[in-house]
């Protein structure tokens, strides 16, 4: 007998694999639940968008209590607000030069738009590029990932530079990504509190007032500090991925997006998907276990990603399934997987309900 971890409603059998599967019911359950976490301790939630790059998503975050959105690119923030998002942070450090000014300007003009800043260079080109519209302002802090933002005594001279040049600073933010590891959430969250407290006084001795002191990350979310923070942005929660489960910030029945792969060969323990890295993504943490997960064989891993292979080995004990079954794969990151698809397969109680459009697909400028 084969041992399930979790028994998921049976994917269609008439759509040809590979495709990216949403079940809806788990969707919106997601949603639901980090809106109401981030509601009882009165954190404001901006989900980041680059996960799903999908409008029907993004209404459903919205619907559910989210304030606004956060985006990683002008385009993601031009995708969502040619659909009518009226809300958006574009949490990058942007270099606002040439083309990408008058990008700014224009979204500045259709929607309540942030853009965040790492350094007075930054600080003084934006300036220049939006020219006065009104644009808000969040300085990124490096809490510990180390990769943009400045150190958060250093926060204050960035502030400052950019009120002098007109711009409306109202907070600081940072990404406590140095949690995507195992045993790190807990210490990842704490040097986020301490280093947007310490970038809030930065800012204060400097004049300037931060209201917003934002942070989160799916690891991190739940365990967030709402004595310091004001504002969470996870994005992950949404879908779920393989690395999340392994994390411990979700289980296997909250992972809402797999990829539905056929079994086109078999060797013994061994058998072959026809979801490889150009729909799984390529990530793979070396503290993961594989390229992938099986979550309804946990047991399996997946041991090889090509293109378009996928080699998952079963244990001896363990009866792998036959030629030509579909099984569902956990993608290890699912923002890269969604990345690579035209458009999610919807679907609830085993049947296809809907199909939407990966609308910011490669909106990476």
């Amino acid at each position: 007998m084969i041992t399930l971890m979790h028994v998921a409603a049976p994917l269609p059998a008439d759509v040809s694999t590979p495709y990216l599967a949403v079940d809806l019911d788990v969707l919106d359950r997601n949603l639901r639940m980090m809106a109401a976490s981030a509601a009882a301790r009165g954190l404001a939630l901006r989900p980041h968008a680059k996960t799903h790059k999908c409008l029907q998503v993004a209404r459903r975050q919205m619907e559910s209590g989210a304030v606004g959105l956060t985006v990683a690119t002008i385009s993601e923030a031009e995708v969502f607000a040619e659909a009518g998002f009226t809300d958006l942070f574009i949490a990058y450090p942007v270099w606002a030069s040439s083309a990408r000014a008058r990008r700014l300007r224009a979204l500045a003009e259709q929607v309540s738009l942030r853009v965040g800043v790492d350094s007075t260079e930054g600080a003084r080109l934006l300036a220049d590029a939006v020219r006065k519209t009104d644009v808000e302002v969040l300085v990124e802090i490096d809490s510990g990932h180390h990769r943009s933002g400045v150190q958060p005594r250093s926060a204050g001279e960035v502030a400052a530079t950019a009120a002098r040049h007109g711009l409306q600073v109202c907070g600081v933010f940072t990404f406590p990504g140095h949690g995507y590891g195992p045993g790190r959430r807990d210490k990842a969250a704490a040097d986020e509190a301490e280093a947007l407290e310490q970038a809030a006084a930065a800012l204060d001795a400097a004049g300037v007032d931060a209201r917003v002191r934002s942070g989160g990350s799916t690891p991190t979310a739940s365990v967030a500090d709402p004595g310091t923070l004001t504002e969470i942005r996870p994005g992950v929660y949404a879908f779920g991925d393989a690395q999340q489960v392994e994390l411990g910030s979700c289980a296997w029945p909250d992972v809402a997006l797999t990829a539905a792969a056929t079994i086109v060969s078999k060797s013994g323990q061994r058998i072959i998907l026809d979801a490889g890295s150009k729909v799984l993504g390529a990530d793979q943490p070396t503290w993961a276990t594989g390229g992938g997960r099986l979550p309804d064989y946990p047991h399996a891993h997946i041991t090889a990603l090509s293109e378009h292979h996928a080699t998952a080995v079963f244990p001896e004990d363990r009866p792998a399934p036959r030629h030509g079954e579909i099984v569902r794969v956990a993608p290890n990151h699912v923002c890269s997987a969604v990345n690579l698809a035209d458009e999610l397969v919807i679907v609830s109680g085993g049947r296809e309900v809907d199909r939407w459009a990966v609308a910011a697909r490669g909106a990476n400028t």
